[in-house]
């Protein structure tokens, strides 16, 4: 009787093993798919020639970025075993938050989806909020044949964002199920705040260099390198984002979470623990 009594110590030793291997393999994938991200969002800044504005790369970057998001996402919800629950609950995420974006184009900065996307992402953890952000882009993109330049850009934006959430929601939040309280919904809507702003600059490095050709201030300049182009990319967004489209988005994300964060975190709560 003694050798079932010593496997099951064993048994559980390994499927903590199998956990935690997942989910370092997990942010592992996140980390490696955000640098990427990040050397190609950033590349206009050090580039010593124009990008093309023709989008003609936009679809293989969304080759690349599309499995690195799938893994990332498999590996955070299947830990020791498969999970179709917590698959479908992401999807199910991916898919209203892709509906709340179409549900704000074309209304500059009133973007919905960023309240859901932030509250789930901090109820979710980094590497499904990152997962999150990126289906939803996608998805929505794909919806609207809305594949061009500017995807991979939104795309990643919006991934951080979700991340980021992520790792606020883990500072703030109760473990289990219990009530937020009112001091994390408002670390929340702070949070959302900042994120509004990081994303419109995020996404303004797709169009700037093209925007206004040489001849002004705000000008992208070929292989001047990060002195001079982050300083005029930051005034260009300024004067064309940053005091308008991306304010919007702030207040209305930020007031979406102060009024429905506790409700919706709490409908989440629920949801994953069944999934569980």
């Amino acid at each position: 009787m003694s050798a079932p009594a010593a496997a099951e110590p064993r048994a559980a030793g390994g499927s903590r093993a199998t956990r935690d291997r997942a989910r370092r393999v997990s942010r592992g994938l996140v980390l490696l798919t955000s640098v990427l991200g990040a050397v190609m969002l950033g590349w206009p800044l050090v580039g010593a020639a124009l990008p093309r504005a023709d989008g003609q790369s936009a679809p293989w970057l969304v080759v690349v970025l599309l499995p690195l998001v799938l893994a990332a996402a498999l590996a955070a919800v299947t830990r020791d075993r498969p999970d179709p629950r917590s698959l479908a609950l992401l999807g199910v995420l991916a898919a209203l938050t892709a509906a709340l974006r179409l549900m704000g184009t074309g209304i500059g900065g009133v973007e919905p989806m960023f309240m859901l996307l932030v509250l789930a992402g901090a109820a979710l953890g980094p590497s499904l909020g990152f997962t999150l952000g990126a289906l939803a882009m996608l998805v929505s993109a794909l919806l609207t044949a809305g594949v061009g330049p500017w995807l991979p850009f939104q795309a990643f934006a919006a991934a951080w964002v979700g991340a980021g959430a992520g790792l606020v929601g883990r500072a703030v939040l109760p473990g289990g199920r219990g009530r937020p309280s009112r001091r994390a919904i408002v670390a929340l809507a702070a949070y959302a705040v900042v994120a509004a702003y990081v994303y419109g600059l995020a996404t303004n490095l797709w169009f700037w260099p093209f925007a206004l050709g040489g001849a002004t201030q705000l000008s992208y300049v070929p292989g001047a390198g990060l002195a001079e182009n982050v300083p005029r990319f930051l005034a260009y967004s300024l004067a064309t984002s940053t005091l308008s489209v991306d304010t919007v988005r702030a207040v209305v994300t930020a007031a979406g979470v102060l009024a429905l964060g506790r409700p919706v975190l709490g409908a989440l709560a629920r949801a994953s623990t069944r999934t569980a």
